[in-house]
């Protein structure tokens, strides 16, 4: 049988199967989109700037000097994760996003006139998280974050950070930071220890729960609210000074457990009845 078809019909045949190759790449394209995951960090109520060069620094994905989170970052894009820099949170900004980061609130002794955290961020980041999203609270001890506006967020999720700085590190004295005894949680599979320095505890109420204790203090903590997901921690943690052992000794394994910390989030943010965002 002769299955040859009409030259007249040869380039509509051809026609219709680039269109049937561009539709199935549209398709794999747009389901590729949809599953990249959405990375908030706040440049608004941590809004330092620099002396030397007039613009914002200080756990900032940007920041590449030890004061920043760019290999955090790098951490997130190498995950196949979108990260961005927000300003005052609002609908806007914050219904692209996946997770949220919050870190080290500016107070008075760092910024003259602080960006606080006021009932109307509360009430657009806690109806956000609600619906959904992942919230990562990042404190500092009291003498360098505005604990007393960022507790009026925590609350909501029965975390307060308190005021005393636990592990005070003198200078090069890194084991007075160390964390060995660290539980069995995803933060710190395979982990054995890691640096944390002027940590703010935290107190818990309501559903939240520990992570990481230290002689009985809460250091981190978790919530699950509504349909999303809060992790809080008493210190900015893994910034580029301590993430990777530029300073710290080697048996440090902090940048492990951003690693870590960074699967935790995304999996949270996967197993949310939330749509990722294109």
């Amino acid at each position: 049988m002769d299955r040859s078809y009409p030259s007249f019909c040869r380039p509509l045949i051809i026609k219709l199967g680039v269109i049937c190759i561009l539709v199935f790449m549209g398709i794999v394209a747009s389901l590729s989109g949809s599953a990249q995951v959405s990375i908030g960090l706040d440049n608004w109520f941590n809004h330092e700037t620099s002396t030397k060069t007039g613009k914002p620094y200080h756990y900032l994905w940007g920041d590449t000097a030890d004061s920043g989170y760019s290999r955090w970052g790098d951490i997130f894009t190498g995950r196949g994760a979108r990260i961005a820099t927000i300003e005052r949170p609002s609908n806007k900004f914050l219904d692209p996003l996946d997770v949220y980061i919050i870190v080290d609130p500016d107070s008075t002794a760092e910024t003259p006139s602080p960006n606080n955290i006021l009932p109307d961020d509360i009430l657009v980041i806690e109806r956000w998280v609600k619906s959904g999203g992942v919230l990562v609270l990042m404190a500092n001890d009291g003498k360098h974050c505005g604990l007393r506006y960022l507790n009026q967020l925590s609350v909501r999720f029965g975390m307060v950070f308190n005021g005393t700085m636990l592990r005070p590190v003198l200078n090069n004295q890194y084991e007075m930071g160390a964390f060995t005894e660290l539980p069995d949680h995803p933060v710190f599979k395979d982990v054995r220890k890691i640096f944390l320095k002027e940590v703010a505890s935290i107190s818990l109420s309501g559903d939240a729960t520990p992570i990481l204790k230290d002689n009985g203090q809460v250091i981190m903590a978790e919530c699950r609210y509504g349909k999303g997901f809060v992790f809080a921690v008493g210190d900015p943690w893994i910034y580029n000074e301590y993430i990777d052992h530029d300073r710290l000794p080697q048996d440090f394994e902090n940048r492990r457990a951003a690693e870590n910390l960074t699967d935790y989030l995304v999996n949270q943010v996967k197993s949310q009845s939330r749509n990722l965002h294109e």
